[in-house]
């Protein structure tokens, strides 16, 4: 047996496609790297209407597709980054985040930053354990 962890391209069709020269996630053995999540509805590949509470709760719901779609789930999530386009919204998504992590919260870094892909104003990136 080789001591090289596998690696494998994991693909979803319940959450947007890459858009761009990337995965939606990787597995190894043990992990699931799970790429940042936007608030796209899946179908229309659109940032979802309705500001800061209706995205995160889209992203976190293409979250727990893509790591579902990984053989994993929100409760394996160990880790997760938030980016914010603005700080002062951070209790809102807060609020929303809570909805999906309700007990054994996993660490989590929350980041402001200048700008988000197609204009979205938050995206969240997570590592989860694949169960064994």
């Amino acid at each position: 047996m080789s001591s090289h962890s596998k690696r494998k391209v994991v693909t979803c069709s319940n959450a947007p496609a890459a858009i761009g020269p990337y995965s939606v996630a990787i597995t190894t053995d043990s992990l699931v790297f799970v790429s940042g999540q936007l608030g796209i509805d899946p179908t229309s590949g659109s940032i979802v209407e309705g500001g800061i509470q209706a995205q995160t709760r889209t992203a976190l719901t293409n979250l727990k597709s893509v790591l579902e779609s990984a053989g994993s789930s929100l409760e394996q999530v160990v880790k997760t980054t938030v980016f914010l386009t603005d700080m002062a919204q951070f209790a809102e998504m807060n609020g929303v985040y809570a909805e999906f992590f309700t007990s054994d919260y996993p660490a989590r870094s929350a980041i402001q930053v200048a700008a988000l892909p197609k204009g979205g104003i938050v995206e969240v990136e997570a590592i989860a354990v694949l169960p064994a």
